[in-house]
């Protein structure tokens, strides 16, 4: 299990700007990114019952505690929603992923090729920082 865990962290910490992608919001650091499910393995995509392929992406969000040592992962409750360019808009459904000391909430939704999606997410991590995040992406489908 733990194999896999380091396979998708490795994938997402050599994928260009968008492993680096955080906002705080008081002593809450949220790191968020997007990506096309192809980019993680298929022993990683079977472990945590994730799709695999070029119409499906995936949303990565960790909330961590700034004002502790070593910023550990925190517990949240995620929320959020994707719209496209014509105002459709897609519900999110986050599962948590606890691997360790490590917290994921990941959601995955289908993408069009060159289909620019807006995020409006809701992070609510009680007193360490609540707040929302929103970003455009545009994502690339494999055939």
């Amino acid at each position: 299990m733990k194999k896999a865990l380091i396979a998708l962290l490795s994938i997402m910490v050599t994928m260009p700007t968008y492993a680096e992608q955080f906002k705080t919001i008081k002593n809450s650091e949220i790191h968020y990114s997007a990506f096309n499910s192809t980019m993680i393995t298929p022993e990683v995509a079977t472990q945590y019952k994730l799709k695999r392929n070029g119409y499906s992406a995936i949303l990565n969000i960790s909330v961590l505690d700034k004002s502790q040592l070593g910023k550990p992962a925190i517990n949240a409750n995620i929320t959020g929603t994707t719209r496209n360019l014509i105002g459709q808009t897609r519900q999110l459904k986050f599962k948590p992923i606890k691997e360790g000391n490590a917290i994921y909430y990941l959601t995955e939704f289908p993408v069009s090729n060159e289909e620019s999606l807006t995020f409006n997410i809701n992070v609510d991590a009680g007193n360490t920082g609540s707040g929302p995040i929103s970003f455009t992406q545009k994502f690339y489908t494999e055939e």
